[in-house]
């Protein structure tokens, strides 16, 4: 494991913090000098109403982070403490903050996962399992959502966007989204649950083909990570299926909710579902964006989406209020975390990698180097 240390841990350099946050405070910056009308601001009445609703929507990012650490501690069998649990999800979630959204941090929270003393194969089996319950939710609640909001609602956003170099527009790029989101839940479902054998064989067949041998041992390692995967999680009982995905809907319902009751500090709104199911619609978008964590992306199609709830010209603003809610204060928690976990984990293992510096006060005598290795190979 020493050898991943820099590869691995690089990734969550503080300075890359540095990006994202640029991004999307100078997109944000740019709507609000371009909409922001002051006359409309002062006009606002900050009630204690008001208050109690932006109280709320930072308890829904609480729930939603309390609900993901009980289906992380479930999918762990317990084996994760509620403290492990706090730092695996704040650090899974500072990790897909600092990475484009469709890549996601899925490979640090592996890593993440082996230090904290679960099973390669019991790891490897939980980030799957948590990526198959959180798409299994877009595909159930689309449909849902989409039916109680009413889907000639849906798509008034007239923009455009670039989608692999092709311009398309909201309902076209929502209707691929979905439909790649589908087809990757049956592909996922049939892997670990129906036949993992054969799609272990069909993959690596696939990385045999000439242009694509190079990627071949990455294959092998996959097709094995989703027979241990399917070893790991076939006979779990239904109320434990039941328990991961009801954590998970908890999880996504706290997280579009927060936008509700922010738009109810400064305004009343009668059609919540309508912005529930807008947001659903977002989601899609941020996922394809090319910046960290949809930045910059996520403030500018917010005025798009759901500015008719908000009066004319707070949209820029509260867009921002929404983003620092649900996407920087990730990126602040990770950044205080990340050293705190570090030195937890690598107490026993000292390392050393940019901005974050672990050293041992003592002798290393060729006894503790003898510790040291036999905790690394143990790990």
């Amino acid at each position: 494991m020493n050898e991943q240390h820099p590869s691995i841990l690089n990734k969550l350099q503080i300075r890359r913090v540095i990006w994202p946050v640029l991004i999307g405070l100078g997109v944000g910056g740019w709507l609000m000098a371009d909409a922001w009308d002051p006359e409309v601001f002062r006009s606002t009445n900050w009630t204690t109403a008001s208050w109690l609703f932006l109280l709320g929507a930072i308890i829904l990012m609480l729930m939603r982070d309390l609900a993901y650490m009980y289906r992380i501690r479930l999918l762990s069998d317990n084996k994760l403490s509620w403290k492990q649990s706090f730092q695996v999800i704040l650090l899974w979630e500072f990790s897909s903050a600092l990475t484009p959204s469709v890549i996601g941090g899925s490979a640090v929270a592996l890593y993440i996962l082996t230090k904290e003393g679960i099973s390669p194969g019991r790891t490897t089996a939980i980030v799957l399992i948590t990526a198959f319950l959180d798409e299994l939710f877009y595909v159930v609640m689309v449909p849902v959502v989409f039916l109680i909001a009413g889907f000639e609602k849906l798509f008034t956003s007239q923009g455009e966007y670039l989608f692999l170099d092709t311009p398309l527009g909201i309902t076209s790029i929502f209707l691929v989204g979905y439909l790649f989101i589908v087809i990757l839940i049956i592909i996922i479902y049939a892997a670990i649950f129906f036949r993992p054998d054969i799609f272990n064989w069909i993959l690596v067949r696939v990385f045999s083909l000439k242009y694509l041998k190079k990627r071949k041992q990455w294959a092998i390692n996959t097709g094995q990570d989703i027979i241990t995967t399917s070893k790991e999680m076939k006979g779990k009982p239904f109320s434990f299926w039941l328990k991961a995905f009801g954590a998970t809907v908890a999880s996504w319902t706290a997280r579009f909710w927060v936008v509700n009751l922010l738009i109810l500090t400064i305004t009343q709104v009668d059609d919540h579902f309508l912005i529930y199911a807008r947001q659903l619609i977002m989601w899609v978008i941020m996922l394809i964006s090319p910046t960290p964590g949809g930045s910059g992306i996520a403030e500018y199609i917010f005025g798009g989406f759901l500015g008719e709830f908000i009066p004319t010209g707070m949209a820029p603003a509260m867009a921002l209020l929404w983003r620092l809610i649900s996407y920087y204060s990730y990126l602040i928690i990770g950044a205080i975390l990340l050293p705190i976990w570090v030195r937890r984990v690598f107490k026993n293992n000292p390392i050393h990698i940019p901005h974050i510096h672990l050293s041992h006060k003592g002798n290393h005598s060729s006894s503790t180097n003898k510790d040291q290795t036999e905790q690394t190979h143990k790990e």
